[in-house]
């Protein structure tokens, strides 16, 4: 079974983009330099940010539903303009090198599955769980920290 996974959209992050830091602070956000790599993955491009880069900390919403599972929780992006992850069958290198919690969730936002996954193999993980008539979609978190990674659906 083809799966997808997304990055997240950059247009709702850009108006912070060079905000000074009172201003990021007011809407709840801060900047940060990545100091190593791994350890700053940006979660529009799906890839980890190179050591001295720019990053924005924000709390995004990720489960925007009126279900017990609405959710957010804060995640990286980079403070630059960046091209959406968005391909087919392909698994980006910041998954790889984690343990993932791949949570699965029906049509009606309800999670119905959830596991935790060595980054290297979750393509078996992810077919079995989007091979399940129960399941529409995916949320993929970094495990050590609970953020939210991506979500992956069918093709």
């Amino acid at each position: 079974m083809d799966f997808r996974i997304r990055g997240l959209d950059p247009a709702p992050f850009q108006h912070l983009f060079g905000l000074p830091d009172d201003a990021l602070a007011a809407q709840g956000a801060r900047r940060e330099r990545a100091d190593a790599k791994p350890g700053y993955p940006d979660r529009i491009a799906l890839t980890d940010a190179e050591p001295g880069e720019s990053l924005l900390l924000v709390n995004h919403v990720h489960q925007d539903t009126t279900t017990p599972y609405r959710s957010s929780h804060a995640i990286f992006v980079r403070e630059r303009p960046a091209q959406c992850y968005d391909r087919v069958n392909e698994i980006p290198e910041s998954l790889r090198t984690r343990i993932l919690s791949v949570r699965a969730f029906d049509g009606e936002d309800m999670m119905v599955e959830a596991d935790l996954v060595d980054g290297r193999v979750v393509e078996g993980l992810i077919a079995e769980y989007l091979g399940r008539e129960d399941v529409s979609y995916l949320d993929v978190h970094y495990a050590k920290r609970g953020c939210f990674a991506c979500r992956v659906t069918r093709e």
